[in-house]
């Protein structure tokens, strides 16, 4: 009997639903089951000389599916079709996957009859018996309703796949978290270990859990298709909701189900192998897709910081929770040694990919505890025993423990220490130590955390850059969160700014790979600086042990020379400013007053050797071109001026000024096209300054020297900004300073330079008031004292 052609086989599934509307006979559905199979056959493969996809796509066919799957759905009382019925739909199901597959016409059909809407409202019924979350063992479904709802999520992909139009309505009807749903509980990672009650012989026990398994890596990639989209919008297709569908996953690869092997399958055979990876895929998907939330998704980080401490917020599930206990607990399950993992690079590949899901969970946590909004939600003074809650304790204990275990002797090698605790830990209580009241509490019983951090197993130059990257981070935070004595104090008395200068943190070595470490440092003892001399002692003197290290100020100031990075040049130079305005503070703030004379002695002689490890042209210079680099930012240029003018009030100081505010800047090569400017000439010699005029109005000229932002200033015309009367005033005092210094042949340079200008400024107040007339007094001091 020859073979009924696609085109026959169209038409007569069209007479079916012509009959089954008016009869809806077993009968009939029983031959629109054999025909829809036949048809489906049909289509699985493509013959480029006879394209039945394109001739099949012009016919009402998918009009007719449409009709025959709504058909079923609305002739059964429940919420997924009858037993009966569920040949019929796996068999339409399989029509309308092979006719879209690769073929976009034909997928915009089935959009338009409404076959894919269709399909949403037959998974949703099926996620309708999905009970509470956490799923533990998989939904009980026969295999013919297992069949429907993997073909289902089949149609869906092939529909998907590259087909924008089709992306966007899946997304609208929020598509995404109903099959991620339908996964999680269908397959639950590590189920299938054990006894199953579902299936009554290994052969339905097999054909059940491979369709299980298929349908979980379908599931996966239309979540990844429909994720991948233009735009952000496009991207977000999920819900908070969705968190304790996702976390559950982590339980399977925890103790005590790391070390489950019953299961009803030979370690040896094929599908006990499917399932160990599939497992693990589903483990790498939920991880990334954690993460990927957790860094796009303000819903999904409010909501997760808030589950912590309220249960409800997940329906029960502890999502963070167990976030953090897969963490520190999770590792590779027991099947993994058997021969289901054939080689040792396979072993080796899959643990790899295995610690990248935690460090990619890490990032999510460091992510929750990230920003402002979250970090109440996280911190709780509820139990004064664990001060900040147990989110904070945790953290904690992650960073004392390692400390105390790299501290005892005869170390176990098969329990290495847990580094990505650590790092964990302090990104997110740096995150969390924004708050002063939060740094406090750290840094007090029971926590003492600063002489913890301040360990050599913490910061050293052997440690790890990522490592480094979360205790400075920590220790920015600290420093940073107040000039509140409590904090700078203990953390000065802790050694950090010693520790920090130990660690190697500014070598050249770390130039290249370490740049925002470095930073942090800097960031650390700027702030301690600023805020506590003995601090300043620390970074500045030598240290009385023999390390054979330079001083941390000495490093910072070799760092300087070597980056080209505009934010360490800046703030590594703002260090000196606060070293500078702690050393020449008569009441420096977080020193205590001493009736101790010795003390006050001892004290006094490390201020003047510290004051002397200053007064060094690489230290003048430094703040030199901080001036003359920050046109656009008044703060840089008056912290600048301000440092130089208190060196300048050291005898041997001022020279060192003067040379530094006169050195010629490394300028670029000016545009061809630009006509050189009529003030200059060509035998000027650079180390006089002068000013050009501005092409342009609104833009300052790259000054030549320090000595020329510094005129800029003064003037305050055709500046990116306005500079404050304040800056002006201060700009003044730094003359006046490096004035009383008049022999050498720099003083009359810097006054050809400066005087027109501060004569200008004189004569443009003629009547001065309030700040403009202390300006102008600080104009005319300077011009006096040249006199």
């Amino acid at each position: 009997m020859p073979s009924t052609s696609p085109a026959d086989l169209e038409v007569e599934l069209s007479h079916l639903l012509s009959d089954v509307r008016e009869s809806n006979s077993r009968e009939s559905w029983e031959r629109i089951s054999i025909v829809s199979h036949e048809l489906a056959n049909a289509l699985r493969t493509k013959d480029e000389h006879h394209d039945i996809h394109t001739a099949l796509g012009r016919t009402p066919l998918s009009q007719t599916l449409t009709g025959l799957l709504g058909l079923e759905l609305h002739n059964v009382h429940s919420s997924i079709p009858e037993d009966f019925y569920a040949k019929p739909v796996v068999e339409i199901l399989r029509v309308g996957a092979n006719l879209c597959l690769d073929h976009d016409n034909n997928r915009g059909a089935l959009l338009g009859a409404g076959f894919l809407q269709a399909i949403v409202s037959l998974l949703e019924g099926y996620a309708e018996l999905i009970p509470p979350p956490p799923q533990t063992e998989p939904l009980p479904l026969s295999i013919d309703h297992l069949k429907i709802v993997r073909t289902a999520i089949g149609v869906l992909l092939n529909a998907s796949l590259g087909f924008d139009a089709i992306k966007d309505k899946l997304i609208s009807m929020q598509v995404a978290g109903t099959v991620l749903k339908l996964s999680a509980s269908i397959y639950p990672p590590g189920s299938w270990q054990g006894t199953s009650s579902a299936e009554q012989t290994p052969e339905r026990a097999h054909e059940s859990w491979t369709i299980r398994s298929v349908l979980s890596n379908w599931a996966w990639r239309t979540i990844t298709e429909l994720q991948d989209g233009k735009d952000e919008k496009s991207r977000q297709v999920f819900s908070p909701d969705i968190l304790p569908f996702l976390t559950p996953p982590l339980v399977a690869f925890m103790h005590p189900f790391t070390a489950r092997l019953q299961t009803p399958f030979s370690p040896a055979s094929q599908i006990y192998n499917t399932l160990v990876h599939s497992d693990f895929d589903v483990l790498e998907e939920s991880c990334s897709l954690i993460e990927s939330l957790s860094l796009d998704v303000e819903d999904v980080r409010l909501s997760l910081a808030r589950g912590f401490y309220s249960p409800s917020e997940h329906n029960g599930v502890p999502c963070l929770g167990t976030i953090l206990d897969f963490i520190e607990h999770g590792g590779y399950p027991a099947s993994w040694r058997t021969s289901v993992v054939t080689t040792d690079g396979e072993r080796n590949r899959m643990e790899k990919a295995f610690d990248i899901c935690k460090a990619a969970l890490v990032k999510a946590v460091v992510e929750v505890a990230g920003e402002d909004s979250k970090d109440e939600l996280l911190w709780t003074d509820s139990d004064p025993a664990q001060p900040g809650g147990e989110f904070v304790s945790r953290m904690v204990g992650w960073i004392k423990r390692y400390v105390t275990f790299m501290n005892m002797a005869g170390k176990n090698a098969s329990d290495p220490p847990r580094d990505d605790l650590v790092i964990c830990a302090s990104l997110s209580l740096g995150n969390l130590a924004r708050r002063e009241k939060h740094a406090k509490v750290l840094l007090s019983p029971p926590y003492t955390l600063a002489l913890v951090l301040a360990s050599s197993h913490l910061l050293s130059p052997t440690i790890d850059i990522k490592l480094k990257h979360g205790i400075i981070g920590l220790l920015k935070h600290m420093a940073q969160s107040s000039l509140s004595p409590d904090v700078h104090i203990s953390l000065c008395e802790a050694g950090i700014v010693q520790s920090v200068s130990r660690s190697g943190v500014w070598d050249e070595k770390t130039d290249k790979m370490g740049e925002i470490v470095q930073l942090s440092a800097i960031g650390v003892v700027k702030h301690m600086c600023g805020a506590n001399v003995e601090s300043t002692f620390a970074l500045v003197l030598p240290s009385p042990e023999p390390t054979g290290m330079s001083t941390g100020l000495s490093q910072i100031v070799s760092l300087l020379k070597r980056s080209e990075t505009v934010s360490v040049k800046s703030e590594g130079t703002r260090v000196l400013v606060n070293v500078i305005k702690s050393l020449w503070s008569v009441d420096v703030p977080g020193a205590h007053n001493s009736i101790d004379d010795d003390a006050t002695r001892q004290k006094q002689r490390k201020r003047q050797t510290a004051i002397q490890s200053v007064l060094t042209l690489e230290c003048t210079s430094a703040l030199a071109s901080l001036v003359a680099h920050s046109a656009k930012y008044p703060l840089l240029v008056n912290e600048g001026v301000v440092a130089l003018s208190l060196l300048s009030t050291q005898k041997a100081g001022r020279p060192l000024v003067l040379t530094a505010l006169l050195a010629p800047l490394e300028l670029p090569s000016p545009p061809p096209t630009e006509p050189p400017s009529a003030s200059t000439s060509s035998n000027s010699d650079v180390s006089s300054p002068t000013l050009t005029t501005p092409s342009t109005r609104g833009q300052l000229p790259t000054p030549r020297s320090a000595a020329e932002m510094l005129v800029a200033v003064l003037r305050n015309l055709d500046n990116p900004v306005n500079f404050p009367v304040e800056v002006r005033i201060n700009v003044c005092s730094l003359l006046w300073q490096v004035g009383r210094h008049k022999s050498g042949e720099d003083i009359p340079k810097l006054q050809e330079v400066v005087k027109p200008v501060l004569e200008q400024v004189i004569e443009d107040l003629p009547t001065p008031q309030g700040k403009e007339a202390t300006l102008v007094a600080g104009a005319k001091k300077v011009l006096e004292s040249w006199a």
